[in-house]
């Protein structure tokens, strides 16, 4: 019969034992974990190059991946962990199959194409210069293949893909959704459309963009564009607080139209001569426009602060402010203006559609907003005060940190050339006929002043005005009668 003292050592060797095991298997996980993540590491920076061709009753889907993309793809090896040329076909297939045709989705005429059938692969080096052309690649794809004698680890060669969809016509409208975005971290696309009238279009694109229209019709480029110019205005914080300054003393539609009008105007006329390529293309002028963009937004916010602000000399400066927010609503369009297709004008127009659109919804918003807070909340003018301080130390911060960045940039006078001549000169004309129109404007449909009086010509009255238009400046926040 055992004792209790023998029963007690067996049950703490059996539980050391056991202890033992489990220390001994965390320690193989802590040892193998990192070895098998770092066989299946996901790559930061993945640029995949394209091409399609519609071409009579078939169109062509040709690729360059990178082979370290494709992640849990076993493929065959030779000597000491090189590539096997001359087996690898079968296992490229499955991988572009895997993570490429699954991943792909093209439509004509909004119907979904069928799976792809895969023409050819061929395993390349990431020197080759064969995708500079359709026909290049074309030719490389389909041409011989690496010789089983070079010695090649298989994350460091590319995958060429050759894709073939059935279609009805080549001069079908054709989009595509590249979901290829799982391919690594960062993933840049750059693929070229070869339509049969011979024009190529070049999109560039990160990540997952969505339905990507490669001849879109003009009604789905406008519709596309005023998304984009609704979202823009709603994201774009300086843009918003530019306009809350603008409806911060004129709190109702009426008294707003005529400065609204002006700043869409004026942003319209210079984004559309940037989009035409007449701005000038200087690497000081994006940074310099976000620094006055900044100062727009600190000057307006000071103005309120002053008082005494009428609608003439408001809309009047709103739209010189205008063109400057016009430069920056350009910065946005410059990766998304490829998505135009042929329908430029028409582009541009649907996104200040777009653009004014997003601006009524913040008007909506923020007058009553505005109105509640005067009344339940703080005194007019006081609140008046106090919001465009906010609205002022907020945009001198921007100011600083933009005007920084700006002075880092060596400014240097263009060399004068024809074109830089011819530039000027158009721009010269431009803003001539902008003066010209706001002085017609002004003349022929004037504003009345913040009291709603035109000036009178008596001194004795002049004065009598002016001391009753600065003591009711005082009293409640100013913006005048239209």
């Amino acid at each position: 019969m055992k004792s209790p003292a023998s029963d007690s050592s067996s049950a703490a060797c059996s539980k050391s034992r056991r202890h033992l095991w489990i220390s001994i298997f965390i320690a193989a996980l802590v040892f193998l974990l990192p070895h098998a993540l770092l066989a299946h590491d996901i790559p930061n920076d993945v640029t995949v190059q394209a091409f399609v061709k519609p071409e009579g009753p078939k169109l062509h889907l040709l690729l360059r991946v990178p082979l370290n993309a494709m992640r849990d793809t076993e493929f065959p090896e030779r000597g000491a962990g090189y590539l096997d040329l001359a087996r690898v076909d079968a296992s490229l297939r499955e991988a572009a199959m895997v993570w490429i045709a699954d991943a792909i989705e093209i439509d004509e005429d909004d119907i979904r194409l069928p799976n792809p059938q895969i023409l050819e692969v061929r395993a390349s080096f990431p020197s080759d210069k064969s995708f500079a052309s359709y026909e290049d690649a074309y030719a490389h794809v389909t041409g011989p293949r690496l010789s089983n004698d070079v010695q090649v680890y298989w994350n460091q060669v590319m995958l060429d893909v050759l894709f073939e969809y059935p279609i009805h016509s080549d001069r079908s409208r054709f989009s595509i959704h590249p979901g290829l975005a799982r391919l690594g971290l960062q993933v840049i696309t750059a693929l070229r459309f070869l339509p049969p009238d011979g024009v190529v279009r070049a999109f560039e694109f990160v990540g997952d963009p969505g339905l990507v229209r490669l001849d879109p019709q003009w009604y789905q480029a406008a519709l596309n564009f005023v998304k984009l110019g609704f979202f823009h205005i709603l994201d774009g914080t300086d843009h918003l607080l530019f306009l809350f300054c603008l409806v911060i003393p004129f709190r109702s539609l009426r008294k707003l139209i005529p400065v609204i009008t002006a700043f869409t105007v004026a942003h319209s006329i210079t984004l559309i001569a940037s989009a035409y390529n007449l701005a000038p293309d200087f690497l000081w002028f994006p940074p310099l426009i976000e620094t006055l963009i900044a100062m727009s937004i600190v000057y307006m916010a000071l103005e309120n602060i002053v008082g005494g602000i009428g609608v003439q000399r408001r809309w009047m400066i709103t739209f010189g402010f205008g063109l400057v927010h016009g430069f920056g609503f350009s910065f946005a369009l410059r990766q998304t203006m490829q998505f135009a297709g042929s329908h430029l004008l028409t582009s541009l127009l649907s996104f200040n559609i777009g653009v004014e659109l997003g601006q009524l919804l913040v008007l909506v918003l923020l007058i009553p907003l505005l109105h509640a807070f005067f009344r339940y909340a703080v005194a007019e003018r006081m609140g008046t005060i106090i919001l465009s301080a906010l609205v002022a130390h907020t945009g001198w911060h921007w100011m600083l940190d933009r005007g920084a960045r700006l002075a880092q940039f060596r400014f240097a006078w263009p060399a004068l050339t024809a074109a830089m001549l011819a530039a000027a000169m158009h721009w010269l004309m431009a803003m001539l006929i902008v003066v010209a129109l706001m002085w017609y404007v002004a003349k022929r449909w004037p504003l009345k002043f913040p009291l709603g009086q035109g000036p009178s010509h008596d001194p004795l009255a002049t004065s009598a005005t002016q001391f009753h238009s600065v003591q009711q400046g005082l009293e409640t926040e100013t913006g005048g009668e239209i």
